[in-house]
């Protein structure tokens, strides 16, 4: 009864499997089920003692019989009545709860009196030390021990599944930074460039939705859909009035937004895409809903960012060669890493605040754990930094 998978025990019993149903009644008030297998256990083990007494002291005597009964009893008791049912019970909880539950039901109701009154002075007693019996521990599952019981279960999902399952669990600890494709990546258009420039930019664009700024890309005008642009390519008066008009309002995402939180958000407002931007108003990256969804089942083919796959090197010597603008998240999930995520998103940024500085040159440091070189910098940007995935203390 106390073995039971309650989780297990619920879905048989919205499944109206009678047997559960039973188990479940009788599981409410734990205390009355104690008190009648109790009851029962020691009757028949008392019962037995005396039996047993009775039939050594007559064979053996007053004076060996006692030790006798006390030996045999305890062996056939503990073998007969205790270890190998309980053990039976505890490897196969269903196949012995549900049938059982039928004779507990039964004398439950028969000794409803003597049970009630064993609990009264149970109860009473356990008031003195300030517990109740209505204090049932609920043993709900933190996400943490979801997540464990998820990849716990390979033998009945497949490892895609667990990953996307304990991704969903993830959402709300990662925030639109870890999967924003960053600003100075973002394919965008500068509306005051030159027209063909411009046609040209639009006529090959690979993304759905080209945004449109002025000069700097924190002037943003806004969205403009590939399926728009085309539609005024084939008129004859195509200009920038026109196209500016075409144009589709700025969804705009506050930093530190949690995916599961933006998920609901783009649902809600019916939107797919959106700007990060900072609490002065700057622009930090672009999210879009693909981004969301990737994250929990995987890359699409239509990706905008690159895959963490094409920003590592696996070098003969065992070493990594990783970009420095690689996200620190997806190459922890890609190579098995556990470089920290809770401060900077990428791994020149995570060298940059370990350093506190911009280094010069190149120079090498360990990190988490796990000795890095510095390969590459360029532009006040490291370019490529050399892992060496052995984690050392």
């Amino acid at each position: 009864m106390m073995s039971i998978n309650k989780y297990r025990l619920r879905h048989l019993e919205k499944e109206n499997h009678k047997g559960a149903k039973r188990v479940s009644s009788l599981l409410q008030r734990p205390d009355r089920l104690i008190g009648v297998i109790l009851i029962g256990n020691n009757l028949v083990n008392i019962a037995a003692a005396t039996v047993a007494a009775i039939i050594t002291e007559r064979y053996f005597g007053d004076v060996w019989g006692p030790l006798v009964n006390t030996i045999a009893l305890t062996f056939v008791i503990l073998i007969f009545a205790e270890v190998t049912p309980k053990t039976l019970a505890a490897l196969h909880p269903e196949k012995v709860a549900f049938p059982s539950s039928v004779i507990l039901k039964g004398l439950l109701k028969l000794m409803f009196p003597f049970v009630i009154g064993l609990n009264w002075i149970t109860n009473g007693i356990l008031k003195l030390f300030g517990i109740s019996n209505q204090d049932i521990e609920e043993h709900s599952l933190s996400k943490e021990e979801l997540k464990t019981v998820v990849n716990e279960s390979s033998a009945l999902l497949p490892s895609n599944h667990q990953n996307m399952l304990t991704s969903i669990l993830d959402l709300d600890h990662v925030t639109v930074e870890d999967i924003m494709i960053p600003r100075n990546e973002i394919n965008a258009i500068d509306i005051n460039d030159d027209w063909k420039d411009i046609a040209k930019h639009l006529t090959n664009a690979q993304h759905t939705r080209v945004l449109l700024y002025r000069d700097q890309i924190d002037d943003a005008v806004g969205f403009i859909h590939s399926r728009d642009a085309l539609r005024l390519l084939t008129k004859e008066q195509f200009d920038k009035p026109s196209l500016l008009r075409a144009v589709r309002e700025i969804y705009y995402i506050p930093e530190g937004t949690s995916l599961n939180t933006q998920l609901l958000k783009f649902q809600q407002s019916k939107e797919r895409i959106g700007l990060v931007v900072d609490e002065y108003g700057d622009i930090q990256g672009l999210v879009t809903l693909e981004d969301i969804l990737e994250d929990v089942v995987g890359d699409f083919t239509t990706t905008q960012t690159r895959a963490a796959s094409e920003e590592v090197d696996v070098q003969s010597d065992g070493s990594v060669l990783v970009d420095g603008t690689a996200n620190i998240r997806e190459i922890n999930k890609e190579m098995e890493w556990e470089l920290p995520t809770e401060g900077p998103k990428t791994l020149s940024g995570l060298i940059v605040e370990y350093l506190e500085d911009i280094p010069q040159k190149p120079l090498g440091m360990r990190i988490a754990g796990y000795p890095i070189e510095i390969i590459e910098i360029k532009e006040n940007m490291i370019k490529q930094v050399k892992v060496f995935p052995e984690k050392r203390k």
